[in-house]
């Protein structure tokens, strides 16, 4: 499989996972209706039922992260970059890819990781009365090394991409 092939690969993996991420985003209003419904008519709820509201939503945004960057659709400071050549944006996007983005990912991978382990290691369950109960709250903070690892192959990606305007552009100019 070629550099492009593989490139092409991660976009697929991360707009899967964003199209299914979406329907969470659903998930998470209809629970939400089911909790007032129940606080409000039934004078009842569940804790754990209310929790998870809380962990979609940042499921949500944990697991579409990835996604948005392959859609080009993060936010950007462009008041320079919506102007360049397509070369100055590539260069612009391979520098930042590979000073900020894959370095940050790495390192969000190796802090977290202790932290998730040692949820999955005293099978962690909520603080309060009625809570979730394991494994929920462990399989929620396993989002976030999971989140930075789509991010760091979502960056490599960028940065295949990148580096192949730049070479072209170069291999076009020696010409």
């Amino acid at each position: 499989m070629t550099l492009a092939g593989v490139a092409t690969a991660i976009d697929k993996l991360n707009r899967s996972i964003g199209r299914i991420t979406a329907w969470l985003t659903l998930a998470m209003v209809l629970v939400t209706f089911c909790v007032v419904v129940l606080r409000y008519l039934f004078d009842t709820g569940w804790i754990w039922l209310q929790e998870s509201v809380t962990w979609m939503h940042a499921a949500v945004f944990m697991l579409a992260a990835a996604y948005t960057l392959a859609d080009d659709q993060h936010v950007r400071v462009d008041i320079f970059y919506r102007d360049m050549s397509e070369r100055g944006r590539a260069l612009v996007n391979a520098l930042g890819t590979a000073l900020f983005l894959l370095p940050l990912t790495v390192f969000i991978i190796w802090a977290s990781w202790d932290y998730v382990s040692l949820s999955w290691e005293i099978r962690e369950t909520s603080r309060e009365a009625g809570g979730m109960v394991f494994p929920f709250p462990s399989i929620m903070k396993s989002f976030i090394p999971a989140t930075a690892f789509l991010l760091l192959l979502q960056g490599i990606a960028m940065e295949t991409r990148n580096v192949a305007i730049l070479v072209a552009r170069r291999s076009m100019d020696s010409d």
